[in-house]
Parts: C-alpha cells; sequence; structure tokens
C-alpha cells in the first residue's frame, strides 16, 4: 500500500511538474486607442466613452492578465472641457489625465496635440500622470540643450524613454522581453520643442533595442504614409500602434501591421498576440471593436468622467438652456479635421459661415472664419447636440459685422489662401474664386466698392492676419452685437442655424 501512494505521488509529481514546464510559447493581448480628446460618449451619447472602454479593458484583463492599454498619441487637446477654467486656471488636459490614470493606461506616444500646450501646462500634465510615456523623436529644448521630457516626482525628474520594455510571463513559466518605439510628427513646431527626423529616430532606437528584447512593437503618432515607410525600414516589427488620420484603417506592408482606430475611442483596437520563442514567430489577430451603448460603463471611471461632465454642462447652460438637445442630423460626416479645415473648403466650414451670414439676416456681402478657431479635430455624423457645437468652437467669441473697403477684402481673401495648410486658412462663405478673380456673391469683387462681411472677432485682432484690425484705414466701421443678441456668440448662431435647415 505505502509503494502504491508512494507511485502515485511520484507521478503526480511528474505530470504536475511536465504541466508547468516553459513551452516556449506566449500570449499577450494590446488593447489600442487613438486621437482621444472626449472622456465622455459623443455623438449623442452613441459612441464613445472612456468608462466604456474601460469595461472593455477589464474584459480582457480578466481573459488574460498580460494585456496592455496604449493610447497612441492626441490626448491633452483639443477638447471643450481643456478650454475650460477650474479654480482660476485653465483645465488644458487634466480631465484627461485623471481618467487614464484611473484606467491604469500601461503607455502612452507623444502626438501633436500634445503641444498645443504651453510648456508649464504639458509639465503639470506628465507630472500628474501616472503612466509612462514614450518618444525617439521629440526633445524638450533648454538654453543648454534639447533633453528627453520628464516627471517631477517629488524633485526628483524622470526622464520620458525613448524606447520602453515590458516583460511578461504565463502559467507555466514562458517569459518574454518585449520592447517599443515611438516617433511623432514634427507638424507642431513650438518653441520648446525640438523634433528629430521621424525614420532616423524610429530606425536608431529599434537598433538600440532590439537584442535585449525577444520582439519590437511600435506605438506612433504620424502619417499612414509614414507609419508605412517606417514598415519597411524596419520589417521585421510585427505590429505598429499608430495614430494622427482619425479614421479607422488596418494596413500591412510585408509583414509588418499597421493599425489606426477611430477618433474619440468610437472604435478601439484589440490585438491577439502568440509568441513562439522556440521559432521567434509573431502570430498579431487584430480585432477593430466599435465602442457604443451596447457596452456598460466601469463605474470607477465614469464616477471621474461625471464629475468632468456636471462642471461642462453647467458652464454651457450659462450660454444655452438645452445642451444635450438634438439640433441636427447629418448622413454625410461634417469635416473639422485639422488638417482639411485648414487647407480647403469643408462642408462644416461653409455651414458655420453660412451660420454666421445667417446671424446678420444674411444682410452681408459674405462671411469669413479663421480655419484656426475650429477645434475639434474631428468629423461630425450622425445626432449632433448642441454641446458638439461648442466642442467645434469652444471659444466662442462675437460675430463682427464689418464694412471695409474691397481692395482691403481682396488682401484678406488673397492672405487667407496663402495661408493654406495653417491657422490662418479662411472658411468663406458667399466668397470664392474663380481662375484668378474672387467673387462676392457671383460679382467680381470690386476694389473700389465697401463691403459688408461677417468675420469672427478673432480674426479683428491681428493675429493670424496681421494687417487686418480695427487700425486698418479701410475698416470703416465695426458693429459688435450686443450681450442680447443671437450673433453675440458664434456657438449660438450655428446652433439656431441648424435647427433652421
Amino acid at each position: 500500500m505505502k509503494f502504491i501512494k508512494s507511485l502515485f505521488y511520484f507521478l503526480s509529481l511528474i505530470i504536475l511538474m511536465s504541466c508547468s514546464k516553459d513551452d516556449g510559447k506566449i500570449d499577450f493581448t494590446f488593447l489600442q486607442l487613438n486621437d482621444v480628446y472626449e472622456i465622455a460618449p459623443i455623438q449623442g451619447g452613441a459612441y464613445g466613452g472612456m468608462a466604456r472602454v474601460e469595461t472593455v479593458h477589464q474584459e480582457l484583463l480578466k481573459e488574460n492578465s498580460n494585456t496592455m492599454l496604449f493610447l497612441a498619441g492626441d490626448f491633452l487637446n483639443p477638447s471643450l472641457l481643456g478650454t475650460l477654467k477650474v479654480d482660476g486656471e485653465r483645465v488644458r488636459g487634466k480631465q484627461m489625465v485623471e481618467v487614464m490614470n484611473a484606467m491604469n493606461f500601461d503607455l502612452v506616444a507623444f502626438g501633436n496635440h500634445e503641444f498645443d500646450v504651453s510648456q508649464k501646462d504639458l509639465q503639470k500634465r506628465l507630472n500628474e500622470s501616472n503612466f509612462p510615456w514614450i518618444s525617439a523623436n521629440v526633445k524638450l529644448k533648454t538654453k543648454e540643450a534639447a533633453i528627453p521630457f520628464y516627471k517631477e516626482i517629488n524633485g526628483v525628474k524622470h526622464s520620458v524613454g525613448e524606447t520602453f520594455v515590458k516583460e511578461f510571463s504565463d502559467k507555466d513559466g514562458t517569459k518574454v522581453k518585449i520592447g517599443f518605439i515611438s516617433v511623432c510628427i514634427p507638424s507642431n513646431p513650438k518653441d520648446f520643442v525640438e523634433y528629430g527626423n521621424m525614420f532616423v529616430k524610429a530606425r536608431a532606437s529599434y537598433a538600440a533595442l532590439k537584442d535585449s528584447v525577444d520582439i519590437v512593437f511600435g506605438l506612433t503618432h504620424v502619417k499612414l504614409a509614414n507609419d508605412k515607410r517606417i514598415a519597411k525600414l524596419i520589417p521585421n516589427i510585427p505590429l505598429i500602434m499608430g495614430g494622427h488620420e482619425h479614421t479607422n484603417s488596418l494596413d500591412t506592408i510585408g509583414n509588418v501591421i499597421i493599425s489606426k482606430a477611430d477618433a474619440n475611442a468610437k472604435t478601439v483596437y484589440i490585438h491577439k498576440i502568440s509568441y513562439d520563442k522556440n521559432t521567434k514567430k509573431t502570430v498579431v489577430k487584430s480585432e477593430l471593436k466599435e465602442i457604443n451603448t451596447t457596452i456598460k460603463s466601469d463605474e470607477k471611471v465614469a464616477k471621474i468622467v461625471n464629475k468632468w461632465q456636471l462642471l461642462l454642462t453647467s458652464k454651457i447652460k450659462e450660454i444655452i438652456e438645452k445642451p444635450e438637445e438634438v439640433i441636427f442630423e447629418t448622413k454625410t460626416p461634417l469635416d473639422a479635421r485639422d488638417t482639411p479645415i485648414r487647407s480647403t473648403q469643408t462642408n462644416f466650414g461653409q455651414i458655420i459661415t453660412k451660420a454666421m451670414s445667417f446671424g446678420f439676416n444674411d444682410e452681408v456681402d459674405c462671411a469669413l472664419i479663421n480655419g484656426g478657431s475650429i477645434r475639434i479635430d474631428d468629423q461630425l455624423s450622425g445626432n449632433i447636440t448642441a454641446v458638439d457645437i461648442f466642442r467645434v468652437l469652444p471659444y466662442g467669441g462675437d460675430i463682427l459685422k464689418v464694412k471695409l473697403k474691397g481692395r482691403l477684402l481682396k488682401r484678406v481673401l488673397d492672405y487667407g489662401q496663402l495661408a493654406a495648410g495653417t491657422g490662418a486658412y479662411l472658411q468663406r462663405f458667399n466668397a470664392e474664386k474663380v481662375g484668378e478673380k474672387w467673387m462676392i456673391k457671383g460679382k467680381e469683387l470690386n476694389i473700389n466698392k465697401t463691403y459688408s462681411v461677417a468675420f469672427s472677432d478673432y480674426l479683428l485682432k491681428g493675429f493670424d492676419i496681421p494687417f487686418l484690425s480695427d487700425k486698418n484705414n479701410e475698416v470703416l466701421s465695426i458693429y459688435k452685437p450686443k450681450p442680447t443678441e443671437l450673433s453675440s456668440d458664434i456657438r449660438k448662431v450655428v446652433i439656431s442655424y441648424l435647427k433652421s435647415i
């Protein structure tokens, strides 16, 4: 009997040991977001919402504890909440960092919009974040030299790395080291930022990392064409998780998968990854998941989101009574993304400028707004609420009725056209260039005539167009609406116009 018991124990031990033996194979999961500016659901609550994303995150962690949560750049700006003042200080992405801390992000990349905020505000957000950042090609300019961005915690500076390494192990003891590289598009020049060459830095950081890890992945914020070039330069990266485009895509260049989700967490990418240490083979299965009303909100994150949303609603109600009211339904997405709105006439730019004319009962010859005033960097589709319009035009401001000489109007229009690609590019209504001639209401612009133009008040401050201000002697008169008039806030005008069509 003793012998049988000993034999049974010995066999059990062998079975147990064989079950826990490192088989060289390991599975892990990546949850990818990019270009997220709104913590709450958008489009009347139909899509997005960071509390819903956290529910997905927690489900994936239950399925496999080797799960990482990423954001591939652009989250501090632009957002309507970011423009609000709390205790005398603008929020500037603080709400996003608070939510991301609660979600335990594993790694984030710099996006171009991180540099919309001042150096001081960016440093505050870095210090507040509990998650690691990564970038190989963006550095902080100082008087002495360009240095890595850093977090300062209890007086100690911790540099942002050019690379990042994570180690996973599974139940049978298989261990794997995975590395990450990251670069950011140099599309937002600032005095405090130095951009290194994206492609040189991507290759250099990969070369520095590859021999110390099993696999290297990309977490980038560049144009898709740039990601494709990086994939050709570094063909051994299995997956590049990217941002910047705002529209979901999944491309393959050689053996490299390039994924981008939709902006504002309308969708996320779930990457299920299997790695075999013996064959060095990586298999990536990518699923685009829509974040919608079928997903319950995580209570912990929802509590933080609701705190910020209550603050936002109270501020908006000072201007408009029903912020969540659906005011318009569009079947064609209204384009207010940065690149189009600053370089070509878009359907949303046309709506905004038409609304500006509508605010003066169409008793103006044309209407103009600088593309840089439109701050959402996104497309709106489906049900549009009043809050959405505040997101598009977070700074508000008067619409001014200005009488000016045709010669000055031509200079303004010419300047706006030459400024394509910048915030000074003009979205227009009733002002169109045909060949070499500007047409106002279908008639050739007469430089000797006096025109009445609806302008956003920002344009008359001379920031974007230096010669356009109340000091110019060809500006004959400026009508500033009274606080009780519709045109006293461009957002109220756009909301009223959309309700009327």
